[in-house]
């Protein structure tokens, strides 16, 4: 969800060091504060502090020792918009609209309804916003429109519009904003993005528009701030950009220690710690996708975040042993494929037992290719997800990113389509369910540790199988009550585990449904492992 770079502090020469990092916080953590004094009490009970260093800039710091689940940061929205190939959506609540939905009656732009919770509201179509929409009979500009794909665009510039009204309607936001990092130098030598933006944005808003009172300089910096700081927000259809007063300090890891929940109607931002994190630590969240290997995960940081990540991960040629990015050798048949520098894109790979060699071009070519197809598979077909496990049995590491991600696919898929439904399945795919389970998880228990949403969703679906086969076995008398015992005492902390990840997940999403349902199986489990016991 959360993409940026962690040199983010544009202001880094004034920042404090982590000694005196009350005074910093308080500008960034407390705007909302009604005096001082109030934010003076807030911060000493913030369980962060705000470091600097040199290379980057300021960043968040533990000030006591965390544990996992406990709450870092409760957020809430400095700026929010519709996210990027969005579509005509509801500039209230960001829920997908067509033009046939009712118009705002002073700008005469579509909403869900003139019920909707974010009309009229500060974080939503505020009535400043609407104000100017009107006046500059930006409305027109909808009527007109040719396609979806300009459509898209027009949705694009509502982000960068709230943000630049914020520099005539609220100084103090707006000083938080400028604050953030928007890697104009970076961006300038870099002629696809930037001249996208001046064609899809700038000119949008300035000449289309008629926002004359916005400069092309300050468009572009906030279109940088945006790119570099937001994060991905909403839940089901409503899907927004937000950005936020504190979390944009958070520094990237590709092994975070920290999860992020939004609530799907305040989009108030909850971080989270999902290992314990000692005072002093640095506070991280991943910008990258962690199931995906390192030469993928460094290209998609330095172009949407213009930076190299050098991380431990990233150091790592196995990834901290999971092979995430290795090949099996097709020259010896039994070494693995690693990068012989990670943090050099362009190095060679090489066998790890006799030596072969493969250019990093060869290496990109392939999975590049191996990734197109996955993509274009049925991701909800079990035939052709297993197809492309054995095609590629031979070419990929077990652990390699793709495979994971297939398996990571079938453990979903098994036990819940007509024909693999959990109690119909054969002794055979249970077998298999487990066994795709236990792999993801035993990449995920590496690269997501902790109480990441990832291992609860896994320990879910590793519950059933393995419950299922153990009270089938016992029922064929092919094992005895103890044993029984034993693998459904591992069911209720696989359960357990997963109830407590996800129940913190917001109320509507798919993962706190399951949450509820582990909830259900727990304590059904409870009574048959009292009946055993007896």
């Amino acid at each position: 969800k959360h993409h940026k770079h962690h040199h983010h502090d544009k202001n880094n020469n004034n920042a404090s060091t982590s000694g005196d990092s009350g005074t910093e916080i308080s500008s960034i953590g407390s705007w909302e504060s009604s005096s001082d004094s109030d934010k003076k009490n807030n911060n000493a009970n913030l369980p962060y502090s705000v470091a600097f260093s040199a290379t980057m800039g300021r960043y968040l710091v533990a000030a006591r020792d965390l544990k996992p689940g406990d709450i870092i940061i409760q957020d809430h929205v400095l700026t929010i918009g519709p996210a990027v190939d969005s579509g005509m959506v509801c500039l209230g609540c960001y829920t997908p609209i067509s033009t046939r939905s009712p118009k705002c009656l002073g700008c005469g732009w579509p909403l869900c309804s003139a019920k909707c919770p974010g009309y009229r509201e500060k974080f939503g179509h505020s009535r400043t916003e609407c104000s100017l929409l009107r006046e500059k009979r930006v409305a027109d500009v909808l009527e007109k429109c040719p396609g979806k794909a300009e459509m898209k665009q027009i949705y694009e510039c509502i982000l960068p519009l709230r943000c630049l009204l914020l520099r005539d309607t609220d100084p103090k936001r707006w000083s938080i904003l400028m604050g953030m990092e928007s890697h104009n130098t970076v961006r300038r030598k870099l002629p696809t993005l930037w001249n996208r933006n001046q064609e899809v944005i700038v000119n949008r808003l300035i000449n289309d528009w008629g926002m004359k009172q916005f400069s092309e300089e300050e468009i572009h910096t906030i279109c940088g701030i945006i790119e570099v700081n937001c994060f991905e927000v909403g839940h089901n259809e409503s899907r927004a950009r937000a950005l936020y007063p504190s979390a944009f300090l958070l520094a990237h890891d590709c092994r975070p220690n920290t999860t992020h929940t939004d609530d799907p109607i305040t989009h108030e931002l909850h971080i989270r710690a999902t290992t314990p994190i000692s005072r002093g630590e640095t506070i991280t969240l991943t910008y990258a996708y962690t199931l995906q290997g390192t030469l993928k995960r460094r290209e998609h940081l330095q172009e949407g975040k213009f930076f190299w990540c050098c991380c431990q991960r990233c150091i790592d040629p196995t990834e901290f042993e999971t092979f995430s990015s290795a090949l099996a050798c097709p020259k010896c048949a039994r070494g693995v494929i690693l990068a012989t520098e990670p943090l050099n894109q362009t190095a060679p790979w090489k066998c790890r037992d006799c030596g072969y060699l493969v250019s990093a071009k060869s290496m990109n070519i392939l999975v590049d290719r191996i990734f197109e197809e996955l993509e274009s598979l049925d991701v909800n077909n079990i035939e052709n997800l297993e197809e492309f496990l054995e095609k590629y049995r031979n070419v990929l590491h077990p652990n390699h990113y793709l495979s994971i991600s297939a398996k990571y696919s079938l453990c979903q898929l098994y036990g819940k389509f007509e024909g693999y439904l959990i109690r119909d399945l054969s002794a055979k795919d249970l077998k298999v369910k487990e066994t795709y389970c236990r792999d993801v998880l035993r990449v995920v228990d590496q690269l997501e540790p902790g109480m990441s949403r990832l291992r609860g969703v896994i320990m879910y679906e590793l519950h059933a199988p393995i419950m299922i086969q153990a009270t089938r076995a016992y029922e064929n008398k092919e094992i005895n009550a103890e044993e029984l015992r034993k693998r459904l005492m591992e069911v209720y902390h696989l359960l357990k585990d997963s109830e407590a990840i996800l129940a913190i997940e917001p109320e509507g999403s798919q993962e706190q449904t399951m949450a509820w349902a582990a909830k259900f199986a727990l304590q059904r489990l409870k009574k048959s492992l009292t009946k055993i016991n007896k």
